[in-house]
């Protein structure tokens, strides 16, 4: 190791590389692993969670666009060279890193696939400081699309198959600039019709469309709310959305908002798009709120007018008031309990070293073990399998070794990987076979073309509605979806348990 050259590092609060969104113990790993002459080793690692937020029935994949792009651009420049060696790396390794480009192996879910704890959901196998340096992006990424879209699904109600109108309102209150552009992003994907966020439209193109009405502050700058609501209408005639609740909703809000459709009746009465398209309220007794609105507005003659909701909801809420209290909004807005899935905020994805390959081509499997089932990791490197019985829905899913080929019509005899089953021994003929992991990345070049978001969006959807049994959409006890293990896998696990831990699984 030669002597290290200290120089000065100024800091810079507007520098970005995302490369070095990094744990600094991966570069403390990576330098001495580098040290040691493994630079050009390859790594084998799995991200993979092991419960599902709020421990219901199942998750959605997503972030794996970002990753990839993140992958292909790589790169470290003069400043984070300089800053490495300024915290201590080596020499050698800091002039490695200045010409570093990313040459792995991408394989992940296609994003949006449902998907479900213990199965990979990405695996990465690259040389060594490729594989060991992008781990905390690569799950900054993954948890957070992944957590958001889930909790989307479940707002927006595609797991009840009763599907509603929700608007993505929390860009203020998420945790930082890039949470509320990536969390409208992965909104959208969950169903969500649209967000607050202009970014996010600017970002991904109008299929995450920013939306928005007006504020109090708007109606409290003019002298009456009348006044306020007529400057509205004639600034946007073909688009009246207006808030009712910034002073009284029933004695000034409503009597108002009918007032101005009259005037815009008046004014274009050929023109039937020029009319109040909605009025929200943001306060109050919703469900009290939405009945006396409703019937006042037909009793009108404006059953055209819609009613939006907001205030601090999420699905319990939406959901007892429309099933239990009949209060059917045509659309909601909902921000915080969404951008930061409020009820589970975390995916506890983690990324994990399964493999080494070795100098003949083959691979050495790694395990980290532990005193339970539970922690103890899948080794290997891996593939995942769906299979799906005579109906099209999803029965399992499997871990095999990537070599190993699950086939539609012959039987398997497969390990439930769920340490608390009665008899583990699991024997099926599978219907149909669906190989999850698919190649996004092959020696540092795409290989997959990335469907545009109202596909994965499509794709969401068309799996929550036809390709899963209904026990696991049920926000109670939901079924947990079977995940088996080839023997082979099985055996692999236990041998290194056995001899690393000096036991066996329990």
């Amino acid at each position: 190791m030669s002597e290290i050259r200290v120089e000065p590092y100024i800091p810079d609060e507007d520098y970005d590389n995302p490369a070095m969104i990094t744990d600094f113990y991966e570069f403390s790993m990576a330098n001495s692993l580098f040290l040691h002459g493994y630079k050009d080793t390859y790594m084998v690692f799995d991200m993979f969670f092991r419960r599902n937020p709020d421990d219901l029935g199942y998750s959605i994949s997503a972030g794996q666009a970002k990753l990839m792009k993140f992958l292909l651009n790589y790169h470290f420049t003069d400043r984070d060279v300089r800053w490495l060696r300024y915290k201590g790396m080596s020499e050698e390794f800091c002039e490695y890193l200045r010409t570093y480009r990313w040459k792995g192996d991408m394989y992940a879910l296609k994003e949006g696939t449902v998907c479900y704890p213990q199965v990979p959901m990405v695996r990465i196998e690259c040389d060594m400081v490729g594989a060991i340096l992008i781990e905390t992006y690569l799950l900054q990424t993954m948890n957070f699309h992944s957590l958001i879209a889930t909790k989307a699904t479940h707002i927006v109600g595609l797991d009840t198959n009763h599907p509603r109108s929700v608007m993505e309102f929390g860009t203020r209150r998420a945790q930082g600039a890039s949470a509320g552009n990536d969390g409208a992003y992965a909104a959208v994907l969950g169903g969500c019709v649209g967000t607050a966020n202009c970014l996010a439209e600017m970002k991904y193109g109008p299929e995450v469309r920013a939306v928005g009405t007006i504020a109090h502050s708007f109606i409290e700058f003019f002298p009456s709310e009348l006044e306020a609501f007529r400057a509205y209408a004639e600034t946007y005639p073909g688009n009246v959305s207006l808030l009712l609740d910034t002073y009284n909703i029933f004695e000034s809000g409503l009597p108002n908002l009918i007032r101005i459709d009259d005037e815009l009746i008046a004014k274009y009465p050929d023109d039937p798009d020029k009319r109040v398209k909605s009025a929200r309220i943001d306060s109050g007794d919703l469900a009290r709120g939405y009945k006396k609105l409703r019937k006042a507005l037909d009793a009108a003659g404006k059953p055209y007018i819609k009613l939006v909701a907001s205030n601090s909801l999420d699905e319990t809420k939406i959901d007892n008031l429309e099933h239990y209290q009949d209060a059917h909004f045509d659309s909601y807005g909902v921000g915080e309990n969404l951008i930061t899935s409020a009820t589970s905020p975390v995916f506890g994805g983690v990324y994990k070293l399964v493999a080494v390959k070795k100098e003949d081509g083959t691979y050495e499997p790694k395990m980290k073990c532990s005193d339970s089932a539970s922690k103890a990791i899948i080794p290997g490197k891996l593939m995942a399998w769906r299979v799906f019985d005579e109906e099209g829905k999803g029965q399992c899913d499997i871990v095999s070794m990537d070599e190993e080929e699950i086939k539609a019509g012959e039987e398997i005899s497969l390990i439930d990987l769920n340490p608390d089953a009665f008899d583990p021994q699991v024997r099926l003929v599978p219907y149909r076979v669906e190989k999850l992991l698919v190649p996004y990345i092959i020696n540092g070049e795409q290989v997959q073309e990335l469907p545009g978001i109202a596909e994965k969006k499509a794709y969401i959807k068309e799996q929550l509605e036809n390709r899963m049994w209904e026990g696991e959409l049920r926000r109670t006890m939901p079924h947990v979806h079977y995940v088996d293990m080839t023997h082979k896998v099985a055996q692999c696990r236990a041998d290194m348990y056995r001899k690393l831990h000096g036991g066996t699984i329990k």
